[in-house]
């Protein structure tokens, strides 16, 4: 497989295929990660876009304008993956007949709740049957478009409207679930994680691995949320260097089975100055709840060691 060798000015020259002019917030991260991706497709392709409900559908195709310059298919929560299979399916039958010259790649945009919970089904499904296509989750750990309610992508103790913090609760009793890893389970051709930070080149390059590796193709993006998580939208690519340098949020790859990592910080970052950043973990700092942040560390570091093993690291 050949790539093309990353210059920022080369990519950012671009067309763009997410125009401007949608409504999602200054300093959201889902529109960052979805600019990336798409500014892998090489010009000559075009592009058939899934994206489940979410944020990113409802403020990027308001009827009657779209900022979408690609074909773009909104569909429900549950059942992106599924009509993207559809397409991809339909798309094979039209050029067998001889009836579409086009080169199309098949891109899936959902956020956490509409991956990591409701549409999981219809992703895994996709995956094991061998659909040429590439899901991208932009994570931000919560169903921010429906008011900011936990899901299964939601981090240990976060405060979220539906695990709010009180006399009784200190937040999310539960764990993130690891869907990278569980993604990977599936023994597909290519899976990723990455998010933005520096000069774009982790994402840009695994998004252009994912589009064109045939077969299916699985993409996690943690992409912050400022009102969900409670920053300033001026901070995003500092949270997301701040979640990498941590290890909350690791850079690798998995590429037939064989786990890589991307990135390994020469000093990891004290999970406590991540969590610091963002409002939905003030309550931590309360001196009561010191010992709530050694046990997210201790669980960082527990996956962190796991990961490194699985990529041959000892």
């Amino acid at each position: 497989m050949s790539f093309t060798a990353y210059t920022l000015k080369h990519i950012s020259d671009r067309q763009e295929r997410l125009a401007p002019g949608h409504r999602m917030c200054a300093g959201c991260g889902s529109t960052v990660g979805v600019r990336a991706v798409l500014r892998a497709l090489k010009p000559e392709d075009r592009a058939v876009i899934t994206s489940a409900t979410s944020c990113l559908e409802v403020s990027s195709c308001t009827y009657p304008y779209t900022s979408w310059e690609d074909s773009f298919i909104h569909t429900a929560f549950e059942n992106a993956a599924a009509t993207t299979s559809g397409v991809e399916a339909a798309y094979i039958a039209k050029k067998k007949k001889g009836k579409l010259d086009e080169t199309y790649k098949f891109i899936t945009f959902g956020g956490d709740g509409g991956t990591y919970d409701i549409g999981f089904q219809s992703l895994s499904g996709a995956m094991e049957r061998g659909t040429d296509m590439v899901y991208v989750c932009y994570d931000n750990e919560a169903y921010m478009n429906t008011g900011i309610q936990r899901s299964s992508s939601t981090p240990l103790y976060a405060d979220t409207t539906t695990s709010a913090v009180g006399a009784k609760s200190n937040g999310k009793p539960q764990f993130k679930k690891d869907l990278t890893k569980i993604m990977a389970a599936h023994h597909i051709p290519y899976v990723a994680q990455t998010t933005y930070i520096g000069n774009f080149k982790d994402i840009h390059q695994k998004a252009e691995t994912a589009i064109y590796t045939e077969g299916p193709a699985f993409l996690n993006i943690l992409a912050p949320c400022p009102r969900g998580w409670r920053y300033d939208e001026s901070n995003l690519t500092d949270i997301c260097k701040a979640a990498v340098d941590s290890c909350v949020w690791p850079l690798f790859e998995v590429i037939d089975g064989e786990w890589v990592l991307n990135y390994e910080p020469k000093k990891k970052l004290p999970v406590k100055e991540y969590l610091a950043m963002q409002g939905r973990f003030k309550h931590l700092f309360k001196p009561e709840n010191e010992h709530l942040i050694d046990e997210i560390q201790d669980g960082v570091d527990c996956r962190w060691e796991e990961l490194r093993s699985l990529c041959g690291i000892g």
